[in-house]
């Protein structure tokens, strides 16, 4: 990575975090890169389905974006530490813009072969190795330290609003000019993001630190340190273990037309839904924040995010299933807050491209192994037993959590598990 001051000086870090140099330029990059992802995953879910109408094939969509992603993901961490990580965002979202141009031309050819989706998303895949590091690695180095948490909630509930807009304006473009158009619309706002990233500075990376270590050595730093560090562990893998057990949102597809009756805009209503809860949660986080308690209040999310899955899996009414995708992505907001900001508070920048690659992994896994979950399941057992199987599963989870990680439940203040994270390895006692 290039070098830059190691710490923010005292004069910058009094500048208001929207007054920072590139903050909002970054922000409106990726804001254009997520409406293109949101746009894209909702208009491949209904193609792909519309094609076999088979459950098993919206398993498939995930597992084809998950299995490249996560054999790349570490080697992607060690190079997001070793090079300069505009530089990769900038390369991993020019593939994706590739991949809407290819998805366009299936799309405008009329193919019905599944296959050329599936191949396409396994390419979306192992770019998306490379951007999830590089973007959560990048951010620190844009801001100062003393504005981070602030940045990291504005930072999710500014890209709410893409996860909101994205699907419904998906399904509306999807209903009006059909796959062709859609794609179109992903592949000019991948092209704005590359835009708005340019004139984005790197001010506050630290000098890296010498990498003379194996190249397996270097891929797995990120691994032993967040073994080591079980607050981190604790955080990461209850939202893995969470989501991948009780996330539905590779059902959506079929609650809309089987279920609920509605079409491909009610599928962006309620995939939207999800992220309208996450962008009001965000925006209160971002003005108040979370002062005390913080691992208690991480694992009352996750509960709430349990049982807000379990009411949406025995509704058969619009407005329920709506409401109660709401409060699962408002209880999903607090459960990334609180995980990013101890990851981001806890970790030296010299090795936040593995950490947060692994971290990625973690999140991959839940939610492309959960879509593989989910949909298997239902092809199983049904569309509601599914759902019903995961929320139930969801709740086991915390349970179990709140025993095997008592140093996680134990989390008051965010700058307190930083100081200890950073210091000597701790002991987990109940």
């Amino acid at each position: 990575m290039s070098t830059a001051h190691a710490a923010a000086p005292p004069a910058e870090e009094r500048v208001a975090l929207h007054r920072q140099s590139g903050f909002l330029s970054f922000l409106s990059s990726r804001l254009a890169a997520v409406f293109a992802m949101q746009i894209q995953a909702v208009v491949v879910a209904w193609q792909v389905y519309a094609m076999t109408r088979d459950p098993m094939s919206l398993a498939y969509v995930g597992l084809a974006q998950f299995l490249p992603m996560v054999l790349l993901l570490l080697p992607a961490g060690d190079l997001v530490d070793r090079f300069p990580r505009k530089r990769i965002l900038q390369l991993s979202w020019g593939v994706q813009a590739l991949c809407s141009a290819l998805l366009l031309a299936l799309s405008a050819t009329g193919s019905e072969r599944v296959g050329g989706f599936y191949a396409v998303l396994a390419l979306f895949g192992c770019a998306r190795a490379f951007t999830g590091p590089a973007l959560q690695s990048l951010l620190p180095n844009i801001v100062p330290r003393s504005q981070l948490a602030q940045a990291i909630a504005l930072n999710s509930s500014i890209m709410k609003v893409a996860v909101i807009g994205g699907p419904l304006l998906g399904g509306i473009l999807y209903a009006v000019g059909g796959g062709s158009l859609a794609y179109a619309v992903c592949l000019g706002c991948f092209v704005t993001a590359l835009t708005l990233l340019l004139p984005v500075p790197i001010r506050y990376a630290e000098t890296a630190k010498s990498l003379e270590a194996t190249a397996w050595t270097r891929f797995t730093a990120g691994i032993g340190y967040i073994r080591r560090q079980p607050i981190i562990l604790g955080a990461i893998s209850l939202d893995l273990f969470a989501v991948l057990l009780g996330g539905v949102i590779a059902l959506l597809p079929i609650y809309a037309q089987e279920v609920l009756h509605v079409g491909p805009e009610g599928l962006g209503a309620l995939r939207s839904a999800i992220a309208a809860g996450a962008l009001l949660m965000g925006l209160y986080l971002g003005l108040r924040g979370i002062k005390r308690h913080a691992g208690l209040v991480m694992f009352a999310a996750v509960a709430v995010f349990g049982i807000a899955n379990l009411v949406f899996a025995f509704s058969t009414l619009f407005w329920l299933s709506f409401a109660a995708m709401l409060v699962a992505g408002a209880a999903d907001m607090i459960s990334v807050y609180v995980r990013m900001t101890l990851i981001q508070l806890a970790t030296p920048d010299e090795m936040r491209g593995r950490v947060n690659a692994v971290n990625m992994l973690f999140i991959g896994s839940s939610n492309e192994l959960g879509e593989f979950r989910a949909g298997s399941m239902a092809a199983w057992f049904g569309v509601v037993p599914a759902a019903v199987i995961g929320g139930i599963g969801t709740l086991a989870v915390v349970g179990a959590w709140m025993r095997l990680f008592p140093a996680l439940r134990r989390v008051d203040r965010f700058d307190d598990a930083s100081a200890s994270d950073r210091g000597t390895d701790q002991r987990q006692t109940a």
